[in-house]
Formats: structure tokens, C-alpha cells, sequence
């Protein structure tokens, strides 16, 4: 049988200050979009940085979203938070400039990945949004061992 513990709240920053990735769910009249993402974390916010499609119109129209991140080492060694908050488009220039030297410092080879959606013989364009999420709740849980029956 596998001992999942729950992470306390060094455990949980900890995770998300060593990962840069996790998935981000949202949902849209009932239905649910999740995709992988980068972020960067700076306590106690997030900051997401996308092209527009669908999970923009998703999160432009419910900002409610969800966070998963996790380090998987096999098994019975893993850790994961899920983070609940509200995401918010970086409109502003200068909050969204604020929040792209954050982005680029953490890892200055960062960029969303190229959306190759065609429509006839026009390609669409690629339009950078940042999205910062003031998270409401944070959680995680976690093991790294097994206990025999």
C-alpha cells in the first residue's frame, strides 16, 4: 500500500519555485480544457505566458482555473499541488512588461509554442498574452515510500 501525506506549505513552494511546468485547467458553459504550461511563481501570484486561442476565450470568459504541478520520480516518490485561483489578462503595459522580465529571468528561453492553425491560405497570427493568477487555495500531497500491508 502507497503513504500519501499531505505537503505543508514549504513542501508546496518549494515544488513550484523547482518546477516551471504543470497543467492548467480551465472550463468554458461546462466544458473542461486542460493543457500543459509554463509559469512563473512569485508568491503568493502566478504568471502564464500563451498565445491567444482557445484557452484565452476560456479563461477571458470564466477566469476561474486550475494549476497542477508535479515531479514524478516513479510510483512510490511523487509530489503534486493543485492550485485554485483566478486568472487576470496583464492589460496594463506596465504589468505586462513587469511580468515578462519575471518570465524571461526565469528562463530566458521561454516561449509559447507556434500555433500552426490555417484557414484557407492565411495563417493565423500569434498574439502574445500574459495572464497572472492570484491563487486562492493551494494544496499538495506526496510520497516517497511504501508501506507494506
Amino acid at each position: 500500500m502507497l503513504d500519501i501525506d499531505e505537503m505543508n506549505a514549504k513542501e508546496i513552494h518549494d515544488l513550484l519555485h523547482r518546477k516551471e511546468y504543470g497543467h492548467l485547467g480551465c472550463s468554458l458553459n461546462g466544458h473542461p480544457y486542460v493543457m500543459p504550461m509554463h509559469y512563473y511563481f512569485e508568491d503568493p501570484d502566478f504568471y502564464l505566458f500563451t498565445t491567444e486561442g482557445m484557452k484565452t476565450q476560456y479563461i477571458d470568459q470564466n477566469p476561474e482555473v486550475c494549476l497542477q504541478i508535479e515531479d514524478i520520480q516513479s510510483f512510490a516518490h511523487w509530489q503534486s499541488v493543485i492550485v485554485m485561483g483566478r486568472a487576470e489578462r496583464l492589460t496594463e503595459q506596465q504589468e505586462f512588461d513587469r511580468a515578462m522580465e519575471l518570465i524571461k529571468a526565469h528562463n530566458p528561453g521561454l516561449s509559447p509554442a507556434v500555433s500552426r492553425t490555417w484557414v484557407d491560405a492565411w495563417g493565423r497570427g500569434n498574439v502574445i498574452a500574459v495572464y497572472r493568477i492570484h491563487a486562492s487555495e493551494m494544496t499538495g500531497r506526496m510520497t516517497d515510500k511504501t508501506v507494506d500491508d
